[in-house]
């Protein structure tokens, strides 16, 4: 049974223009309670989203062959054809129905892995993007830790922004164009559905995840603490007059496991009407840390609070954030972890 839109729109919008304890502090109960929120005021533009979802557009129309060039392999990087992807391998029979390419860090402006044609012209774009994504996650990161009331000793608002600083060494930070063709009409896949999932169930692999839609593409939706389905509108009430939609912002495995789940990393999915006749495209920014830092307990009281309330075992295993990475991309693509 799909669910009222009621859900979504209990969102927080969130003006982020503001590094202070008040936006830490109602970052911090949003992500909390649902582990998905909107930002606005974050500094995009609309020139400049519009110009790389149109080198997305660019790219996916493209020839298979040149796709195929640069296919994606185990270091994540690359193009992703249509069923490749299984995120939710203990229910799903075949891949979902999307192409995706994954760009790693770029280094000085240069793209770490090959590119196919349409993009080879754009490189520095699609490089500048990825920074100001970058910059953005690391002030929410530092908003984060002001919620999280960090002693300035222990690493105060910068204890998890240490940990994504691309001069201590990659990580496995991805820069995600997505592309959902419109399904036919006939097809096998929307015969006995009035919406088709069409990115399954899943969390996600990183730190925190950033979002971009287009006005007239909805598609995702989260899971609600009822386990019911929840869509995620692209302009909450009260945004309808931005020049931009406010950018999605979710919790990702690792800013959960860091702070033993006070933050919590949301099941979610992208659902679309088979009714649909528009292909739909988003960009996401997967935000990971330095591949070798380990997930031990922010110093936080608010962490330190959750612990109490959770039997520990008696000797841990600390994870690398590289370590994780890995599990979960064997588990999604069938390769070795």
């Amino acid at each position: 049974m799909r669910p009222l839109s009621s859900h979504a729109e209990q969102l927080s919008v969130i003006d982020v223009s503001k590094l202070d304890s008040e936006t830490g502090d109602r970052i911090l109960e949003a992500a909390s309670k649902w582990g998905f929120l909107y930002v606005r005021n974050h500094g995009f533009t609309a020139e400049g989203l519009e110009r790389t979802f149109d080198l997305s557009r660019r790219f996916f129309k493209s020839p298979r062959e040149e796709k195929q060039e640069c296919a994606i392999g185990p270091d994540d990087k690359g193009w992703s054809a249509p069923y490749c992807e299984v995120l939710d391998p203990e229910n799903q029979q075949q891949g979902d129905f999307k192409e995706a390419i994954n760009f790693g860090e770029f280094i000085g402006g240069k793209a770490q892995q090959p590119l196919a044609k349409a993009l080879v012209a754009h490189e520095r774009e699609l490089s500048e993007f990825a920074d100001q994504c970058h910059d953005l996650c690391i002030r929410l990161l530092q908003l984060f830790a002001i919620g999280l009331k960090v002693r300035d000793v222990d690493g105060g608002k910068n204890w998890f922004s240490s940990r994504h600083d691309p001069s201590k060494g990659p990580s496995g930070t991805i820069l995600r164009l997505l592309y959902y063709p419109a399904l036919k009409a006939g097809s096998e896949s929307i015969k006995d559905a009035d919406a088709v999932v069409r990115a399954a169930a899943h969390t996600d692999f990183g730190a925190m995840t950033l979002l971009f839609q287009q006005p007239s593409q909805p598609g995702l939706e989260i899971q609600t603490p009822s386990s019911t389905w929840a869509p995620v509108t692209v302009y909450p009430p009260g945004t309808e007059g931005d020049s931009v939609p406010p950018i999605v912002v979710n919790i990702g495995d690792l800013l959960s496991y860091w702070t033993a789940g006070v933050l919590k990393s949301t099941m979610h999915r992208v659902c679309i009407s088979k009714h649909s006749k528009e292909d739909r495209y988003s960009i996401a920014y997967f935000c990971h840390p330095v591949a070798t830092t380990e997930l031990a307990p922010i110093p936080s009281p608010l962490v330190c609070a959750a612990e109490d309330d959770v039997r520990k075992p008696e000797n841990p295993q600390v994870l690398t954030a590289a370590a994780h990475l890995r599990k979960r991309l064997a588990a999604t693509y069938g390769w070795d972890s």
